[in-house]
């Protein structure tokens, strides 16, 4: 089953650690790059730009509107993805717990949807 792992981090928050905490984060989250490739559960991640790159979306009687920015201020944002092909819940949330991200801000997990909504297969 495919899960997305949605990594959330705060900008003021992150600027704020140390030099060897920022280090040990980045170790950290290559060795669990490295155990999800090797044991074919990584798909796909990548950071997000932060929000002040972003644009927000709404249709409204045909007309677009993008705005700059996100929606609301937000203490925290999200920072990237990963999608991961493993067994269970169980193991997306093993998974999501590694992120050096979830010992600061939290990594959240969601099961992928079918076209026919079931979530077991894409």
């Amino acid at each position: 089953m495919k899960y997305l792992l949605m990594i959330y981090a705060s900008t003021e928050e992150w600027e704020a650690l140390s030099e060897s905490e920022h280090a040990r984060m980045g170790a950290d989250y290559e060795q669990l790059l490295a155990d999800c490739t090797a044991s074919g559960e990584w798909l796909a991640g990548d950071p997000l730009a932060g929000p002040p790159a972003g644009r927000s979306v709404r249709v409204r009687d045909g007309q677009t509107l993008a705005t700059d920015g996100p929606y609301l201020e937000l203490k925290e944002h999200m920072a990237g993805y990963w999608l991961v092909d493993c067994e269970s819940m169980d193991r997306a949330v093993e998974i999501a717990a590694r992120f050096p991200d979830a010992r600061h801000w939290g990594v959240e997990v969601r099961p992928l949807l079918g076209p026919g909504g079931a979530a077991d297969e894409l």
